[in-house]
């Protein structure tokens, strides 16, 4: 996801979850390809979940994370307001899961600094964010209630700042941590739960970080099996699921990026943009269903090549770059309309493992040549067996904060047509 940049403050967005990337490596690929029982949620995931917390984040950062050298001018703003996600989950049994999980303040801790007697008036931000992957034992209590235990190994990425000379007055850190934690559950039915939740991970004195805090509450949701007679009600619907197809798609920056900076601003952000902007692409995606629910709910998987144009930035003398990218990706896929002569659906991609041809685009640094793709729009299939397909998209690539650089880049409007097989 987007960097922010150390002169602004952003708003978080809750589908900020970018390390969804281990959900995508550990499922076997090509097994998924030659599954024809669609209509089913696959063995693998029935014992999978997600979590969403809202709570209070507590790090106590000061005047000691500062350079030699620098002092505060002002009282730090240290906002408390955090989500927490469980982004992946998996049942071993009644008593033990693992998880990956994700959680940052909705926004970030803001400093004023002076140096030499000189004021910097402006609020500069420090970002943070914590992911992890624990393990979760937990003991039922009655019919209704758990309570659960958690530890394991987390990856703590703090994005500093720089005074107008280019130096370090809050430095980068990224590094391993321990991360614990502890919750009460009450079990709504097999597939959904409520929660109060607690998480800790230590402070770091050879990276100068305070320790962070979490408590909060919120929901789970647990992927379960349909009935066969949700089943059998799903195949009387009309509704036709297009097995696999194929799609050539363009980008244009015509229309410009309206779209893209409408859906990623206040008060509702529900996408990502980026400092760095596409011109125009070139795309090409295949597409393979692996999951519809018997109306609404269906996962595909896919891959994606492409090539870009950056915009380029004339005033700072930047000329057009080309790149290209390389994508395996999962869609999110919600069929919102059934008509005699189209279906319509809404799409979410997130967290495609990326590469990444170029680190430095039109001046703005990526992080590395691993990132990640995020895509949302909007498609029909049409055609007596609906074997016709068309989609109009915006885009973003990002590498979700695993990497202190990350300014990220901003595709603009793309359609994308292709034919179901």
């Amino acid at each position: 996801m987007q960097q922010i940049n150390s002169q602004s403050i952003q708003p978080f967005n809750m589908f900020q979850i970018k390390q969804v990337l281990f959900l995508i490596l550990i499922v076997p690929f090509i097994p998924l390809m030659a599954q024809d029982d669609r209509a089913q949620v696959p063995s693998y995931m029935q014992n999978a979940y997600f979590e969403v917390n809202i709570g209070s984040i507590n790090y106590p950062f000061s005047q000691a994370q500062l350079e030699a050298g620098y002092s505060l001018t002002d009282a730090i703003v240290v906002p408390h307001t955090a989500v927490r996600l469980v982004l992946a989950g998996y049942d071993f049994n009644k008593y033990l899961s693992a998880q990956l999980t994700y959680m940052r303040p909705v926004l970030w801790v803001r400093y004023k600094y002076m140096n030499d007697q000189t004021l910097v008036s402006d609020n500069h931000s420090v970002w943070m964010n914590v992911g992890g992957l624990t393990l979760k034992p937990r003991l039922p209590i009655g019919e209704h209630f758990s309570i659960y235990g958690e530890a394991g190994l987390g990856i703590i990425t703090r994005h500093g700042f720089e005074d107008p000379q280019g130096n370090p007055v809050v430095k980068d850190v990224n590094y391993p941590t321990f991360l614990f934690g502890a919750g009460l559950k009450y079990h709504i039915n097999n597939r959904w739960a409520l929660q109060l939740v607690s998480n800790y991970s230590p402070r770091n004195e050879k990276h100068n970080q305070p320790y962070t805090s979490f408590v909060g509450g919120g929901f789970s949701y647990h992927l379960r099996p349909f009935s066969e007679k949700q089943i059998e009600k799903g195949k009387t619907s009309g509704l036709i699921h297009p097995k696999q197809w194929l799609q050539i798609g363009y980008t244009s920056n015509v229309l410009g990026y309206g779209v893209n900076n409408i859906v990623s601003r206040d008060p509702v952000p529900i996408f990502w943009g980026g400092e760095a902007e596409v011109r125009q692409g070139l795309s090409l995606n295949y597409q393979r269903n692996v999951f519809h629910g018997p109306r609404v709910f269906a996962l595909d998987w896919g891959v994606n090549a492409s090539v870009w144009q950056t915009k380029g930035e004339a005033a700072n003398q930047f000329e057009r770059q080309q790149f290209f990218t390389l994508s395996v990706f999962p869609v999110f896929r919600l069929n919102y309309l059934h008509a005699k002569k189209f279906d319509a659906y809404f799409y979410y991609t997130v967290a495609a493992p990326t590469y990444i041809s170029e680190t430095l685009l039109d001046g703005h640094k990526m992080g590395a040549k691993f990132t990640f793709m995020d895509n949302m729009g909007t498609g029909i299939f049409f055609g007596e067996k609906r074997n016709l397909n068309a989609e109009i998209k915006i885009g973003h690539y990002s590498n979700g904060n695993v990497f202190t650089d990350n300014e990220a880049v901003k595709i603009p409007l793309s359609l994308n047509v292709g034919y179901a097989f």
